[in-house]
């Protein structure tokens, strides 16, 4: 649970940092001046100058930034970010935002090379997803412990000395048992590339009369299926584009509800830093394939976020950026810096009320199952 909660926060810091590369990357080749490239927020742990920028690991966890030399305007100098022609520090701006796609397209190449499936219910719906019904763990001197199934074997069929039937549930396969616990059942399953047959004979518990061959089962859809190595970053860039569509119009869905007056979509689920930090936790518990998918698409969603012209946010500072385009000169430096702090308030507040109302339960909650 410890390391589930480490994991997904380091990620979710790596994504951030990014991010900030993206930024300063953008502004290094266009000359400008980076005076400071952080991991976290002050205050300072440390750091060290290395050329022109200090580069420093700060306390607070949740982020990272870059100083960029004259970004709040009215710098007159060559080095500095106001000197450059607007559609260079567009470029700038861009950079981050850009930085979190190509981070996503990373992610999803490298799930398409291994692929990724997520455990579901029975009922659960998974609509053209592959499911299968995994073998997880075999009891020591069981029916199919002697039979010779092992963890990991993936349950295909089964059949008796009347019918076969193919296995999509773990009640399904129960089932099939107590209806045949007199005789011998064939469980045929896949074992890597291998198709193997093994004949249990199930066991009748005296106490409930259930028959039982001593294996756990978990039922899994597959959510990626695994391709080649030079396939993969083809798939990786495309569900990059299917993601931020269906996020797009998620976001759209969000807004339209609340516009209306019927509130948070159902299904909709607010959360700030310590939740999605929550959240990527209970996926890596899920197995590496479903942490991948899910920190691919919190990317995503970082990154349109981010295209939001709100000041504070990147889309804010491009907004400015068009407006001295439309007006062709700059938004004053005291009303540009004024603006940003006030929205950074509220987005600072915003960020208080979902931790306390929606992150702080699912902290609680977490701790108490374990997921």
């Amino acid at each position: 649970m410890v390391l589930a909660l480490l994991v997904a926060l380091f990620s979710l810091i790596a994504l951030m940092v990014i991010h900030e590369f993206g930024h300063f990357f953008i502004a290094k080749k266009f000359g400008v001046k980076v005076e400071e490239f952080g991991i976290g927020y002050p205050p300072r742990i440390f750091g060290k100058q290395f050329g022109e920028t200090y580069y420093s690991v700060n306390l607070i966890p949740f982020g990272a930034f870059v100083k960029i030399y004259g970004e709040e305007g009215g710098v007159d100098d060559y080095r500095s970010f106001s000197n450059l022609s607007i559609w260079k520090r567009i470029l700038v701006v861009l950079g981050g935002v850009i930085a979190f796609w190509v981070a996503a397209i990373i992610i999803f190449s490298v799930l398409f090379s291994i692929g990724a499936s997520v455990p579901v219910g029975d009922q659960d719906v998974v609509g053209d997803a592959p499911v299968i019904v995994k073998i997880v763990e075999v009891q020591k001197d069981s029916p199919a412990s002697r039979a010779g199934i092992r963890a990991g074997d993936m349950v295909t069929s089964l059949k008796s000395k009347t019918q076969t039937v193919a296995v999509h549930t773990i009640s399904g396969f129960q089932k099939f048992i107590q209806e045949n616990k007199e005789g011998n059942v064939a469980v045929m399953v896949n074992r890597g590339k291998e198709s193997l047959t093994f004949d249990v004979t199930p066991t009748v518990l005296p106490s409930t009369n259930q028959a039982v061959v001593g294996v756990s089962l978990q039922r899994s859809a597959t959510i990626i299926e695994k391709h080649s190595w030079y396939q993969a970053p083809i798939q990786g860039i495309l569900f990059t584009g299917k993601v931020t569509w269906q996020s797009l119009q998620g976001i759209f869905e969000f807004f339209a509800s609340l516009f209306k007056g019927r509130g948070v979509p159902q299904g909709s689920e607010l959360a700030g830093p310590i939740g999605i930090t929550i959240f990527l936790a209970n996926a890596a518990s899920y197995g590496l394939g479903f942490f991948l998918y899910f920190i691919g698409s919190i990317s995503v969603l970082i990154a349109i976020f981010n295209l939001f012209p709100i000041p504070a946010l990147d889309g804010g500072k491009l907004l400015f950026l068009i407006i001295e385009k439309v007006m062709k000169k700059p938004v004053p430096v005291p009303w540009e810096q004024g603006i940003t702090i006030f929205f950074f308030v509220v987005l600072i507040s915003m960020s208080l009320f979902i931790t306390v109302k929606f992150d702080i339960p699912r902290v609680v909650n977490f701790w108490k199952t374990g997921l």
